[in-house]
């Protein structure tokens, strides 16, 4: 278990718990769809060969094993997430690859002892959930050599992310953020640095220079409809009232289904569903001194 910030225990709960397991039954699609937001951020700032990586919230350490081939054999990429559970499997992973320049650490990125210097810093939606971005912002950049190039993507508003906003329109017709809950919460959310100038000011407090940000617009897989609607359900924001709801929701939930399904009809071809997906390719720099 990490040493985790107090404000971020229950988050860390939830990751290690119950989404852990949605991200492991949905994997296929989220890999899919966030892998190609991260692709194209690591081509607009790669690292360079022998460079020391980061990989924050690295999750099953796919991420993190493109950086290693990256940097190559010189270079070293370091995975490093909150959830015990990940760490585990991105471990298992890489050793099943045959990688040897590739590690992973349990920690509270806010918190923890990152190692480094790091030449190069790199998240794909890892970024998104301390309580004190700040705090953790400013414990990378103090992790990272001098002038050293941090690249993160983070996702943009909902209403630019049509199987998000869709579902979510539809569960706030019949259910609103308990009050009362027994399921951990996922922390601020995965939207919580969508806006540009408030992303940019934290950077900006964090002691970052050089900072830029970049809209990238690509599709979501997502399979069929009915899969789809499973997605929204389990993941994202409606995903998270239905979860902290629970049973109590179980009455509610085939209309809910119901009207989701059809909602994510716009984005259907040819029975597959690839829904519109934006997010922010963040790049900064450490500074040079």
């Amino acid at each position: 278990m990490a040493d985790v910030a107090p404000a971020n225990a229950e988050a860390t709960e939830a990751w290690d718990g119950p989404l852990f397991d949605r991200w492991v039954r949905f994997r296929p699609f989220v890999a899919d769809g966030l892998g190609t937001h991260g692709d194209v951020a690591m081509a607009a700032h790669p690292p360079r060969p022998g460079d020391r990586a980061l990989d924050i919230g690295c999750g099953f350490g796919d991420t993190t094993r493109r950086l290693a081939e990256l940097v190559g054999a010189a270079g070293e990429a370091v995975g490093i997430d909150v959830s015990e559970r990940f760490v585990e499997a991105a471990g298992e992973e890489a050793a099943a690859a045959g990688l040897a320049n590739v590690s992973f650490r349990l920690g509270d990125v806010q918190i923890a002892d990152l190692g480094g210097p790091y030449d190069y810093v790199f998240s794909r939606m890892g970024v998104m959930f301390f309580a004190n971005p700040v705090a953790a912002l400013r414990n990378i950049r103090a992790a990272m050599a001098p002038s050293g190039r941090l690249c993160v993507v983070v996702w943009r508003r909902k209403l630019d992310n049509g199987w998000v906003w869709e579902a979510e329109q539809v569960v706030d017709q019949y259910l609103q953020h308990p009050e009362e809950t027994d399921e951990p919460t996922c922390g601020p959310g995965p939207f919580s640095m969508a806006n540009a100038d408030t992303v940019s000011e934290q950077l900006h407090i964090a002691g970052f220079e050089a900072i830029e940000l970049r809209r990238n617009d690509l599709p979501m897989p997502m399979g069929t409809l009915d899969q789809a609607t499973d997605l929204t359900m389990a993941l994202g924001p409606a995903g998270e009232v239905l979860r902290l709801w629970g049973d109590r929701a179980e009455e509610i939930r085939p209309r809910i289904a119901s009207e989701i399904r059809a909602a994510l009809e716009q984005f259907a071809v040819d029975g597959k569903v690839r829904a519109p997906a934006s997010t922010w390719i963040i790049s900064a720099t450490a500074p040079a001194g």
